[in-house]
């Protein structure tokens, strides 16, 4: 039989620099403009993340981190409170994604856009207000410092200190265990799921119910 989880990587560490995104409640529409949610595959969203806080409307460049040359190969961004609020659309998390973040860590998550974030891998860490905002002046200090994000243990070290974070148990379990992606789950067991479904009566009802109109 095969492992259900062998092809879903485990994520219990991440390691790279970072890349500090101020501001409490910053958006999914800020994170990726509604405008370029009309893609057919997420592929090349990672262009458009925060575009509007990048460009101004001749797409001339704005000051922001992401335009920012010291900040373009950083994989973990460090945010404040309630980040990824607003609409629910998965392409906010798609867009990170796709731009290069393999982590987020900050004061506080909108709870749809940290699911969304699980499901495709991505650990959202919390700390306090203090902790965020001298973690965010430090990578500004230190584009190219080394940041490890222990999910399992719940720590981040960098520049030769650790300091305490959460993680949702739930994510936490999902994450460290290979099991946060769910439609390659519910592919791997897929015999297991149409076994279950065929001795479902209600389904079985439906189905000569679907027949007899035929």
């Amino acid at each position: 039989m095969t492992d259900a989880t062998e092809d879903i990587p485990e994520v219990d560490y991440v390691e790279g620099t970072g890349v500090p995104i101020r501001g409490n409640d910053i958006d999914t529409d800020q994170i990726i403009p509604a405008r370029f949610m009309k893609v057919v595959t997420f592929d090349g969203l990672g262009e458009f993340a925060f575009f509007d806080l990048r460009f101004d409307d001749d797409d001339n460049e704005k000051e922001h981190p992401l335009n920012e040359a010291r900040f373009q190969d950083a994989n973990v961004m460090v945010v404040n409170n309630n980040f990824g609020c607003g609409s629910s659309r998965e392409h906010a998390p798609q867009a990170l994604m796709r731009w290069g973040i393999d982590a987020i860590i900050g004061e506080g998550f909108a709870e749809i856009f940290a699911g969304n974030c699980l499901a495709l891998g991505i650990p959202t860490l919390t700390a306090d207000h203090e902790t965020i905002n001298a973690l965010q002046q430090w990578v500004d200090d230190n584009p190219d410092g080394d940041i490890e994000v222990d999910v399992a243990a719940e720590t981040v070290r960098y520049g030769g200190q650790e300091i305490s974070v959460s993680v949702d148990d739930a994510q936490r379990k999902a994450l460290v265990e290979g099991i946060w992606d769910t439609t390659a789950l519910m592919k791997a067991n897929r015999n297991a799921i149409e076994e279950t479904a065929a001795n479902l009566p209600y389904l079985d009802q439906t189905r000569s119910d679907v027949e007899a109109d035929d």
